[in-house]
Protein backbone atom coordinates (compact mmCIF):
# COMPACT_ATOMS: atom_id res chain seq x y z
CA UNK A 1 0.00 0.00 0.00
CA UNK A 2 1.18 3.54 -0.79
CA UNK A 3 2.87 4.82 2.38
CA UNK A 4 1.42 8.28 1.76
CA UNK A 5 -2.23 7.16 1.74
CA UNK A 6 -4.35 8.03 4.77
CA UNK A 7 -3.28 5.76 7.66
CA UNK A 8 -5.72 3.56 9.60
CA UNK A 9 -5.70 6.12 12.42
CA UNK A 10 -7.75 8.38 10.13
CA UNK A 11 -10.80 6.40 11.29
CA UNK A 12 -10.26 7.67 14.85
CA UNK A 13 -11.91 11.08 15.41
CA UNK A 14 -9.56 11.93 18.30
CA UNK A 15 -6.52 11.29 16.09
CA UNK A 16 -8.02 13.34 13.26
CA UNK A 17 -8.65 16.20 15.67
CA UNK A 18 -5.01 16.21 16.83
CA UNK A 19 -3.68 16.14 13.28
CA UNK A 20 -6.06 18.64 11.66
CA UNK A 21 -6.80 21.23 14.36
CA UNK A 22 -4.06 23.74 13.53
CA UNK A 23 -5.28 26.41 15.94
CA UNK A 24 -4.95 24.10 18.94
CA UNK A 25 -1.61 22.88 17.64
CA UNK A 26 -0.32 26.49 17.39
CA UNK A 27 -1.90 28.44 20.30
CA UNK A 28 -0.08 31.60 19.24
CA UNK A 29 -2.16 31.69 16.02
CA UNK A 30 -4.14 34.49 17.70
CA UNK A 31 -1.03 36.67 17.66
CA UNK A 32 -0.54 35.99 13.96
CA UNK A 33 -4.15 36.89 13.20
CA UNK A 34 -3.92 40.12 15.22
CA UNK A 35 -0.68 41.16 13.53
CA UNK A 36 -1.92 40.32 10.04
CA UNK A 37 -5.12 42.31 10.63
CA UNK A 38 -3.27 45.32 12.10
CA UNK A 39 -0.60 45.39 9.39
CA UNK A 40 -3.18 44.85 6.64
CA UNK A 41 -5.28 47.79 7.83
CA UNK A 42 -2.16 49.95 7.51
CA UNK A 43 -1.35 48.59 4.05
CA UNK A 44 -4.88 49.16 2.77
CA UNK A 45 -4.68 52.75 4.03
CA UNK A 46 -1.23 53.56 2.64
CA UNK A 47 -0.30 51.34 -0.33
CA UNK A 48 -1.96 52.41 -3.60
CA UNK A 49 -4.60 49.92 -4.63
CA UNK A 50 -8.17 49.31 -5.71
CA UNK A 51 -10.34 47.44 -3.23
CA UNK A 52 -13.69 45.68 -2.96
CA UNK A 53 -14.14 44.91 -6.65
CA UNK A 54 -17.06 42.53 -7.12
CA UNK A 55 -16.79 39.44 -9.32
CA UNK A 56 -20.16 38.11 -8.09
CA UNK A 57 -23.25 39.24 -6.18
CA UNK A 58 -22.28 37.99 -2.71
CA UNK A 59 -20.57 40.44 -0.35
CA UNK A 60 -17.57 38.11 -0.03
CA UNK A 61 -17.11 37.66 -3.80
CA UNK A 62 -14.64 40.50 -4.12
CA UNK A 63 -11.05 41.17 -5.17
CA UNK A 64 -8.45 43.70 -4.01
CA UNK A 65 -5.63 44.86 -6.28
CA UNK A 66 -2.24 46.29 -5.31
CA UNK A 67 -0.50 47.24 -8.59
CA UNK A 68 3.20 47.33 -9.37
CA UNK A 69 3.47 50.00 -12.04
CA UNK A 70 4.40 48.74 -15.48
CA UNK A 71 4.49 45.08 -14.47
CA UNK A 72 2.77 42.18 -16.23
CA UNK A 73 3.49 39.86 -13.28
CA UNK A 74 0.60 39.28 -10.90
CA UNK A 75 0.48 37.18 -7.73
CA UNK A 76 -3.09 36.06 -7.04
CA UNK A 77 -3.44 35.04 -3.38
CA UNK A 78 -6.28 32.85 -2.06
CA UNK A 79 -6.55 32.93 1.74
CA UNK A 80 -7.10 30.05 4.15
CA UNK A 81 -9.44 29.56 7.09
CA UNK A 82 -10.64 25.96 6.64
CA UNK A 83 -13.16 27.13 3.99
CA UNK A 84 -15.19 28.63 6.88
CA UNK A 85 -13.33 31.69 8.16
CA UNK A 86 -10.92 34.59 7.66
CA UNK A 87 -11.10 37.18 4.89
CA UNK A 88 -9.02 38.48 1.97
CA UNK A 89 -8.60 41.89 3.65
CA UNK A 90 -6.59 40.27 6.44
CA UNK A 91 -3.80 39.46 3.96
CA UNK A 92 -3.06 42.86 2.45
CA UNK A 93 0.09 42.68 4.58
CA UNK A 94 1.52 40.26 2.00
CA UNK A 95 1.47 42.88 -0.76
CA UNK A 96 4.27 45.39 0.00
CA UNK A 97 7.28 43.08 -0.49
CA UNK A 98 5.87 41.73 -3.75
CA UNK A 99 4.96 45.17 -5.09
CA UNK A 100 8.47 46.40 -4.21
CA UNK A 101 9.79 43.48 -6.25
CA UNK A 102 7.73 44.52 -9.29
CA UNK A 103 4.88 42.03 -8.82
CA UNK A 104 1.28 43.21 -8.54
CA UNK A 105 -0.93 41.42 -6.00
CA UNK A 106 -4.59 40.40 -6.14
CA UNK A 107 -6.38 39.13 -3.03
CA UNK A 108 -9.37 36.87 -3.63
CA UNK A 109 -12.41 36.58 -1.36
CA UNK A 110 -15.00 33.81 -1.50
CA UNK A 111 -18.14 32.56 0.19
CA UNK A 112 -17.75 30.37 3.29
CA UNK A 113 -19.08 27.15 4.72
CA UNK A 114 -21.64 26.39 6.07
CA UNK A 115 -23.49 28.90 3.88
CA UNK A 116 -22.09 27.05 0.86
CA UNK A 117 -20.23 23.79 0.20
CA UNK A 118 -16.54 23.46 -0.66
CA UNK A 119 -17.41 22.73 -4.29
CA UNK A 120 -19.12 26.15 -4.43
CA UNK A 121 -15.95 27.77 -3.09
CA UNK A 122 -13.97 26.09 -5.88
CA UNK A 123 -16.45 27.67 -8.29
CA UNK A 124 -15.88 31.07 -6.62
CA UNK A 125 -12.12 30.74 -7.02
CA UNK A 126 -12.42 29.93 -10.71
CA UNK A 127 -14.88 32.80 -11.21
CA UNK A 128 -12.55 35.21 -9.41
CA UNK A 129 -9.53 34.29 -11.52
CA UNK A 130 -11.63 34.52 -14.70
CA UNK A 131 -12.73 38.00 -13.60
CA UNK A 132 -9.16 39.03 -12.78
CA UNK A 133 -7.91 37.87 -16.18
CA UNK A 134 -10.66 39.89 -17.91
CA UNK A 135 -10.64 43.06 -15.77
CA UNK A 136 -7.21 43.53 -14.17
CA UNK A 137 -5.92 45.74 -16.98
CA UNK A 138 -8.85 48.11 -16.51
CA UNK A 139 -7.62 48.70 -12.96
CA UNK A 140 -4.00 49.35 -13.95
CA UNK A 141 -2.82 45.81 -13.22
CA UNK A 142 -0.93 43.76 -15.78
CA UNK A 143 -1.94 40.11 -15.70
CA UNK A 144 -0.35 38.40 -18.66
CA UNK A 145 1.85 36.35 -16.30
CA UNK A 146 0.00 35.16 -13.21
CA UNK A 147 1.12 32.99 -10.31
CA UNK A 148 -1.73 31.63 -8.19
CA UNK A 149 -0.81 31.13 -4.54
CA UNK A 150 -3.00 29.87 -1.74
CA UNK A 151 -2.58 28.89 1.90
CA UNK A 152 -4.38 26.07 3.74
CA UNK A 153 -7.91 26.01 2.27
CA UNK A 154 -6.49 28.37 -0.34
CA UNK A 155 -3.78 25.83 -1.17
CA UNK A 156 -6.50 23.32 -1.98
CA UNK A 157 -8.41 25.93 -4.00
CA UNK A 158 -5.37 26.73 -6.15
CA UNK A 159 -4.77 23.03 -6.81
CA UNK A 160 -8.47 22.54 -7.58
CA UNK A 161 -8.32 25.33 -10.16
CA UNK A 162 -5.30 23.66 -11.75
CA UNK A 163 -7.38 20.47 -12.06
CA UNK A 164 -10.64 22.14 -13.19
CA UNK A 165 -12.34 20.70 -16.25
CA UNK A 166 -11.25 22.06 -19.62
CA UNK A 167 -13.27 25.06 -20.67
CA UNK A 168 -13.84 26.40 -17.15
CA UNK A 169 -11.16 29.03 -17.58
CA UNK A 170 -12.33 31.89 -19.79
CA UNK A 171 -8.80 32.94 -20.75
CA UNK A 172 -5.71 31.34 -22.21
CA UNK A 173 -4.33 29.19 -19.36
CA UNK A 174 -0.84 29.89 -20.69
CA UNK A 175 -1.17 33.19 -18.83
CA UNK A 176 -0.76 31.17 -15.60
CA UNK A 177 2.98 31.01 -15.07
CA UNK A 178 2.76 28.80 -12.00
CA UNK A 179 1.02 27.96 -8.76
CA UNK A 180 2.03 27.71 -5.12
CA UNK A 181 -0.12 25.47 -2.92
CA UNK A 182 0.87 25.98 0.71
CA UNK A 183 -0.19 23.77 3.64
CA UNK A 184 -3.25 22.47 1.83
CA UNK A 185 -5.59 19.51 2.19
CA UNK A 186 -5.99 17.44 -0.97
CA UNK A 187 -7.07 14.07 0.48
CA UNK A 188 -10.42 14.73 2.19
CA UNK A 189 -10.98 11.22 3.52
CA UNK A 190 -10.17 12.07 7.20
CA UNK A 191 -12.29 15.24 7.35
CA UNK A 192 -15.77 13.74 7.93
CA UNK A 193 -14.40 12.74 11.37
CA UNK A 194 -13.06 16.24 12.13
CA UNK A 195 -15.10 18.54 14.40
CA UNK A 196 -14.94 21.25 11.75
CA UNK A 197 -17.12 19.08 9.54
CA UNK A 198 -20.12 20.52 11.37
CA UNK A 199 -19.56 23.50 9.04
CA UNK A 200 -18.00 21.72 6.04
CA UNK A 201 -20.82 19.13 5.87
CA UNK A 202 -18.70 16.61 3.99
CA UNK A 203 -20.04 13.16 3.27
CA UNK A 204 -18.33 10.28 1.47
CA UNK A 205 -19.74 11.32 -1.91
CA UNK A 206 -18.28 14.81 -1.57
CA UNK A 207 -14.98 13.40 -0.30
CA UNK A 208 -14.65 11.38 -3.51
CA UNK A 209 -15.68 14.32 -5.70
CA UNK A 210 -13.18 16.71 -4.07
CA UNK A 211 -10.22 14.31 -4.10
CA UNK A 212 -7.45 15.65 -6.34
CA UNK A 213 -5.07 12.71 -6.36
CA UNK A 214 -6.88 10.72 -9.01
CA UNK A 215 -7.01 13.68 -11.37
CA UNK A 216 -4.34 15.30 -13.48
CA UNK A 217 -3.80 19.06 -13.72
CA UNK A 218 -5.32 20.69 -16.78
CA UNK A 219 -3.30 23.89 -16.28
CA UNK A 220 0.19 22.86 -17.38
CA UNK A 221 2.21 25.47 -15.46
CA UNK A 222 4.52 24.22 -12.70
CA UNK A 223 2.99 23.85 -9.26
CA UNK A 224 5.05 24.44 -6.13
CA UNK A 225 3.75 22.39 -3.20
CA UNK A 226 4.99 23.46 0.24
CA UNK A 227 4.23 22.76 3.90
CA UNK A 228 5.93 23.87 7.09
CA UNK A 229 8.37 21.48 8.67
CA UNK A 230 6.69 22.01 12.07
CA UNK A 231 3.21 21.15 10.80
CA UNK A 232 1.41 17.95 11.76
CA UNK A 233 2.47 14.69 10.11
CA UNK A 234 -0.87 14.65 8.32
CA UNK A 235 -0.39 18.07 6.73
CA UNK A 236 3.08 17.03 5.62
CA UNK A 237 1.67 13.78 4.21
CA UNK A 238 -1.02 15.72 2.35
CA UNK A 239 1.54 17.88 0.52
CA UNK A 240 3.93 15.03 -0.20
CA UNK A 241 1.12 12.94 -1.63
CA UNK A 242 -0.06 15.69 -3.98
CA UNK A 243 3.50 16.35 -5.16
CA UNK A 244 4.01 12.62 -5.75
CA UNK A 245 0.75 12.14 -7.64
CA UNK A 246 1.15 15.28 -9.75
CA UNK A 247 4.82 14.80 -10.59
CA UNK A 248 6.65 16.01 -12.59
CA UNK A 249 4.45 19.12 -12.89
CA UNK A 250 4.41 19.38 -9.11
CA UNK A 251 7.94 19.02 -7.83
CA UNK A 252 8.85 17.24 -4.63
CA UNK A 253 7.07 18.96 -1.75
CA UNK A 254 9.07 21.79 -0.21
CA UNK A 255 9.19 21.40 3.61
CA UNK A 256 10.97 24.46 5.06
CA UNK A 257 12.21 23.68 8.60
CA UNK A 258 11.03 25.74 11.53
CA UNK A 259 7.75 26.89 9.93
CA UNK A 260 4.31 25.98 11.26
CA UNK A 261 0.88 26.33 9.71
CA UNK A 262 0.74 30.10 10.23
CA UNK A 263 4.36 31.24 10.00
CA UNK A 264 4.52 29.78 6.47
CA UNK A 265 2.29 32.67 5.36
CA UNK A 266 4.92 35.17 6.50
CA UNK A 267 7.58 33.18 4.64
CA UNK A 268 5.67 33.64 1.38
CA UNK A 269 6.06 37.41 1.66
CA UNK A 270 9.46 37.74 3.30
CA UNK A 271 12.27 38.38 0.84
CA UNK A 272 15.21 36.11 1.61
CA UNK A 273 12.98 33.22 2.67
CA UNK A 274 13.37 30.13 0.42
CA UNK A 275 9.60 29.93 -0.04
CA UNK A 276 9.42 33.52 -1.28
CA UNK A 277 12.32 32.89 -3.66
CA UNK A 278 10.80 29.65 -4.99
CA UNK A 279 7.47 31.39 -5.62
CA UNK A 280 9.13 34.37 -7.30
CA UNK A 281 11.07 31.95 -9.54
CA UNK A 282 7.77 30.74 -11.04
CA UNK A 283 7.49 34.04 -12.91
CA UNK A 284 9.19 34.07 -16.34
Amino acid sequence: MDALLAPPEALDPAWVEREYDNRTRVPEHVDFFARWARDSDFVRATLPGTHDLAYGPHERQKVDFFPAAGSERLLVFVHGGYWRGLDRRMFACLAPPWVAEGVSVALVGYRLCPEVRIADIVDDTIAAVNWIAAHAAGHGVGASRMVLAGHSAGGHLVAALFAAARGRLDFDPARIAGGAALSGIYDFSPLPRFSGNADLRLDETQVRALDLHGRRPVVTAPLLVAVGGEESPEFIRQSRLLAQRWAPQAREAMVPPGLHHFSIVDALAERGQPLHAATAALFP
